[in-house]
């Protein structure tokens, strides 16, 4: 089962994807280079040949949220219905980017504490918020409707992680004909 899983994944992906799946269930304190290889089923030795360190492996996880963050904000300005859609859609519970966004910033949060890889994780997660707010002035002129529009997403977003449900019972769709309708001309899509 665990090989069907792997299958066609470079060890180095499998590291990044247990180093994630352990920050987000059990916390940064839980992500030692043992544990990490476990969960990734590679040999200590294995993931130290991919990253040589812990600092190593952090600076892995902040390059993939890069470089899932520039992929995603390409993927908001390419959908159909526009870069509000897109954002709103994906921060939902269960709207998962399709560039991997969600889970790699959710494991970056986790480790963006006090230390220096929490201020290189923090510095990391500005420039993904900047990637996002740059794709939403796209579509919408004013820049502090832009941001509200963003920290909607966020509030949504914050309900992913704590697993609460949406209020009101007010769908992404919905969410988005509204806002859309209170952006008014100030939307250059709507």
């Amino acid at each position: 089962m665990a090989e069907q899983r792997n299958a066609g994944r470079s060890a180095r992906d499998r590291v990044l994807d247990a180093y994630e799946t352990v920050l987000i269930e059990h916390g940064p304190g839980a992500a030692t280079l043992d544990a990490v290889a476990a969960r990734a089923e590679v040999s200590k030795g294995g993931l130290l040949y991919h990253f040589g360190s812990k600092e190593a492996l952090v600076a892995g996880l902040l390059d993939r949220l890069r470089e899932r963050s520039t992929r995603d904000a390409e993927l908001m300005r390419a959908d159909p219905a526009g870069p509000v859609a897109y954002y709103l859609r994906t921060s939902v519970p269960g709207g998962e980017s399709p560039a991997g966004l969600t889970r790699t910033y959710l494991a970056t949060l986790r480790i963006a504490d006090g230390s220096t890889a929490g201020t290189n994780a923090r510095d990391t997660l500005a420039a993904v918020d900047a990637d996002g707010l740059a794709a939403l002035r796209e579509e919408i002129d004013d820049p502090v409707l832009a941001w509200l529009v963003q920290l909607v997403g966020d509030g949504l977003y914050l309900r992913t992680l704590t697993g609460a449900p949406l209020t009101g019972g007010v769908s992404p769709e919905e969410l988005h004909d509204r806002l859309t309708g209170l952006l008014g001309t100030r939307s250059r899509a709507g």
